[in-house]
């Protein structure tokens, strides 16, 4: 019986999680609305709060299932490449992280978007937050190898220094701090370049987004891995 429980709660909480996804995709993440949910599910409202205990729990694991997601994507499109072919891994990540925002905007939204108010994300998320950027730390790692520099080397500030000096303790990279910062640079671009196309951003401005994207991607991973492949 215990087993036949925990199936039925497992597939309550998944059901809980599908309409939320679509409520926050028809009215946004800061709407999102656990009494709704429970009617749409033809439960009493009260029942709702035995498999979460708030909206804001709904909202974590949410971000946390969106972190794991965009992770497994990242993994995959890294994994798929010749682990020496530090470009190709980092335009085939990219554009993985690319076609899974295209496919669950509002997901990529409740990660990159407007923070919901109210809302402050507790440390159950810093895992799941982290696997995508240990892929790009990754790809950073073999291209310190080959002897990669910036196309353009930066300043980096002494204060960020240190920061750069726990995550080499924590991934055990070998990027210098010119790579880590010029790294961190073009994945901010990135994930800058996904939001203002999936807020529409360049609407009217722009026909054709995607060829867009594809140009963003080669001229940011021309930055960083510049020494590695000048072509």
């Amino acid at each position: 019986m215990t087993g036949v429980r925990a199936r039925v709660r497992a597939e309550l909480t998944a059901e809980i999680k599908a309409i939320a996804r679509r409520q926050m995709a028809e009215d946004g993440p800061a709407n999102l609305n656990l009494r709704a949910i429970a009617r749409e599910l033809g439960m009493v409202s009260s029942a709702i709060y035995r498999y979460f205990a708030s909206r804001d729990d709904l909202l974590t694991a949410l971000i946390v299932d969106a972190y794991n997601a965009l992770g497994e994507a990242g993994e995959a499109a890294d994994a798929a490449v010749d682990p020496h072919e530090v470009r190709a891994r980092f335009l085939a990540v990219a554009h993985a992280a690319y076609r899974w925002a295209c496919e669950k905007p509002s997901q990529y939204l409740l990660l990159f978007g407007t923070p919901v108010p109210g809302y402050a994300a507790p440390q159950d998320t810093i895992v799941p937050a982290t696997r995508f950027t240990l892929v790009l730390l990754r790809i950073l790692d073999e291209a310190a190898r080959q002897g990669a520099v910036p196309a353009v080397r930066p300043t980096v500030p002494d204060g960020v220094r240190d920061d750069f000096r726990a995550m080499r303790e924590l991934t055990g990279s070998g990027a210098d701090d010119e790579l880590m910062l010029a790294g961190m640079q073009s994945w901010t671009a990135l994930f800058g370049a996904i939001g203002f196309i999936l807020n529409g951003q360049f609407r009217n401005v722009i026909g054709d987004v995607d060829a867009m994207f594809v140009e963003f991607a080669r001229l940011l991973a021309g930055q960083v891995f510049h020494e590695v492949d000048p072509a």
